[in-house]
């Protein structure tokens, strides 16, 4: 099992690193993955970041986690035809998607989160075509996780610790991280 960190330039920071650096933490084997053919990927504040994987040389086993960080990358995530099947194949079976901000109109506009809950950052609820919107801080439903936005990133990287491994794994870090709720 690991976790596949989507990337593209543009990306928000603390979203995509908040899971990076929890899941890591947890000893969960975790790729940072350009969708582009560059492994340089920068963000929406030019923090440039090197990914450890272009999407072109990875394979998606059905236990993995693929990660939709939001920010202005989630525009050019949504131009990658490849990105899109491979969520759409991943979703076929089940498999677990975590996206945050407005990561979660990407999957929205593919129609992968029709009945389900769902939650996003505030004005993207348009874009979660036949969800059930809810405004919590993440929401977890048939092994989608989706969160709110910058302030809500570590929240949402301890979900996804919490439902990869154990809430009692995300508990220690939580509490070793000095993570207060």
């Amino acid at each position: 099992m690991k976790i596949l960190v989507m990337m593209a330039d543009g990306f928000e920071e603390i979203e995509a690193l908040a899971v990076v650096d929890v899941a890591r933490r947890a000893g969960i084997e975790t790729f940072m993955v350009s969708v582009s053919d560059k492994d340089e990927v920068s963000s929406a504040r030019g923090v440039r970041v090197k990914a450890d994987k272009l999407l072109k040389d990875i394979a998606v086993d059905k236990e993995d986690v693929i990660v939709i960080p939001g920010g202005q990358g989630v525009a050019v995530l949504e131009k990658s035809a490849e990105l899109a099947e491979l969520l759409k194949k991943h979703r076929s079976y089940n498999g677990r998607v975590a996206a945050i901000c407005a990561g979660p109109t990407f999957p929205g506009k593919l129609g992968l989160l029709k009945g389900l809950k769902a939650t996003c950052y505030p004005g993207c609820e348009k874009d979660l075509l036949d969800a059930q919107v809810v405004f919590d801080d993440v929401v977890i439903d048939s092994n989608f996780i989706t969160s709110r936005g910058p302030g809500t990133a570590l929240t949402f990287a301890y979900a996804i610790v919490g439902e990869v491994l154990s809430q009692d794994v995300a508990e220690k870090l939580k509490k070793g991280m000095l993570f207060k709720n």
